[in-house]
């Protein structure tokens, strides 16, 4: 998806708080893969950990870091993880189920495509019916 819409949004992964440490709910899953982080207590921890996550996972997207105070995980609900579609305007268009369950790439791109028509050519948006 991003490859697909990369000139026209901007898409970042959003670094949140451990979902699994190791001094707290180490899954199963965490633990057979070998992925054991404590939950980070400075922002130099948790950006390493993010670092780390980042290059295992191949991620090409530019990867954002919530402050120790977990305040932007906070405000959009993102634990354990979460899929948005932001405007320009900065309201919410789109806010997925909370993961991994809920995290569904095609419900957002169904709601990037319903968007991206709302937007003029000077990048102001149009009022489209039935968004959110």
């Amino acid at each position: 998806m991003q490859k697909k819409y990369e000139n026209q949004v901007a898409f970042y992964v959003v670094y949140i708080r451990e979902a699994h440490p190791t001094n707290g709910n180490l899954g199963a899953a965490n633990q057979q893969e070998g992925i054991r982080f404590e939950q980070p207590t400075t922002l130099e921890s948790r950006l390493k950990i993010a670092q780390e996550m980042c290059e295992k996972l191949e991620i090409s997207i530019p990867c954002l870091i919530d402050g120790i105070d977990n305040r932007v995980g906070t405000a959009y609900e993102a634990w354990p993880d979460r899929l948005y579609l932001i405007g320009k305007d900065g309201r919410i268009v789109f806010k997925g189920g909370p993961g991994p369950g809920g995290f569904r790439s095609r419900e957002v791109e169904q709601a990037l495509e319903r968007y991206l028509p709302t937007i003029a050519e000077d990048g102001r948006e149009s009022k489209p019916g039935g968004m959110q």
